[in-house]
């Protein structure tokens, strides 16, 4: 089939709620996808950061091949091995005490609110209670999850939301402060907001809400969606702060371009469900949970956390090489974002589609840069070639 086939098929067959580029693509090799046409694309999104190992990593490939061909579902009434596997490896790399598999982030992130909520009704049994979010968050697009979601472009097609969420401005830690009361059940946020432009929460804000959430007995929910599994050089993000929260969201990379999620838990949060107050159909299929095991084998075999942080500095000093056009770099290790000084983001990323850089951005402002832990130092060079013609300004002088 055509390019033009296949886009009148999508304009005739899908519901219109994507904005995709142009295009259509068909095979993936490491950081980099083909398209119907043969034309190659550097990929800086990775999946929106699904694709940790790059596209098709043969551990991914064998793994899901294997599995395929000895058990590929049962039911959560059977148990199977590699649910097992994954699980006691999620919680060695972790810290965290048990497991609950899902499909996805936002049902990682519902998983959590209903933890959230039951324990919030075991305090206070008129419900009366609360749950904290942040500002200019993300945590999902199902009712619960774009509760807590605090952007108006999300949510105001779809009022009136679940009551009883409080949101608050994102490192104001007087507002935090005043956020919290007897009422708080807990405080879910994304160490680093991904849709949110890349905006990093500060250390001292992280700290005082462990703080608050122990004072108040609320849970400490960190949403590592975007941010886990490698990509700032830790396993976690809450790794860089040492404490440990509650409860950890996961998902995206998780599987390696196939769907899964997790929601881990330690302490008080284990023993908040009973049998039946939660389920998912699908929730860790062998088929998932194998190619989980071997993404999380491959990172640490291959030292990708490391190659992230080496990555990601290479990347901000690049930019921060490109001039006055570059009005911030935000960021740890391969979640990087670029503001600009200038409301072009959005054309910037199409100039760089035209030669062949996938890229994203949040806002007219900001770039968002989510390469494949695999990346090379060549490939950095190349993108950062790309940008700088992109961006209106001469090819960046090599950065050591």
């Amino acid at each position: 089939m055509q390019n033009q086939d296949i886009t009148a098929l999508e304009e005739r067959y899908l519901l219109h709620n994507y904005k995709r580029m142009p295009g259509v693509y068909v095979r993936g090799e490491g950081c980099y996808l083909w398209d119907e046409d043969g034309k190659k694309y550097l990929d800086f999104l990775a999946g929106i950061a699904v694709c940790q190992l790059g596209h098709c990593h043969p551990a991914v490939v064998k793994a899901l091949r294997d599995q395929a061909g000895v058990l590929m579902h049962t039911s959560n009434y059977l148990l199977t091995p590699t649910q097992v596997k994954l699980a006691e490896k999620l919680c060695q790399i972790s810290g965290m005490e048990k497991v609950f598999y899902t499909v996805d982030g936002t049902t990682a992130n519902e998983t959590a609110l209903k933890l959230a909520k039951k324990h919030g009704l075991m305090k206070r049994p008129n419900a009366d209670y609360e749950i904290i979010s942040l500002n200019n968050s993300f945590h999902g697009r199902s009712l619960g999850s774009l509760s807590a979601t605090a952007q108006d472009r999300y949510q105001k097609q779809f009022l009136p939301l679940i009551p009883g969420f409080v949101h608050t401005p994102v490192n104001d830690v007087a507002a935090l402060r005043a956020a919290f009361s007897e009422k708080t059940a807990a405080i879910t946020l994304e160490p680093i907001q991904g849709e949110g432009g890349v905006t990093q929460v500060s250390d001292e804000f992280a700290h005082e809400a462990k703080k608050l959430c122990e004072k108040y007995d609320a849970l400490f929910i960190c949403d590592e969606v975007q941010a886990g599994l490698g990509r700032t050089g830790k396993w976690f993000y809450y790794q860089h702060w040492k404490f440990m929260p509650d409860i950890i969201c996961i998902a995206k990379a998780l599987g390696g371009g196939v769907p899964v999620g997790a929601c881990l838990t330690r302490g008080a949060a284990n023993d908040i469900f009973v049998n039946g107050d939660h389920g998912s159909t699908f929730s860790g299929n062998p088929i998932s949970t194998c190619t989980g095991l071997a993404v999380l084998e491959t990172i640490e075999k291959e030292g990708l956390m490391e190659n992230a942080v080496a990555m990601g500095e290479l990347l901000k000093r690049s930019f921060l090489a490109l001039g006055p056009i570059v009005a911030e770099v935000r960021g740890t290790g391969l979640m990087v974002g670029v503001k600009l000084a200038k409301p072009i983001a959005r054309e910037v990323v199409s100039k760089a589609l035209e030669k062949g850089l996938i890229t994203n951005a949040t806002d007219d402002y900001t770039l968002r840069l989510l390469p494949p832990l695999i990346v090379t130092r060549e490939q950095v060079e190349h993108a950062m070639a790309i940008y700088a013609e992109a961006l209106g300004v001469a090819e960046p002088a090599r950065v050591g």
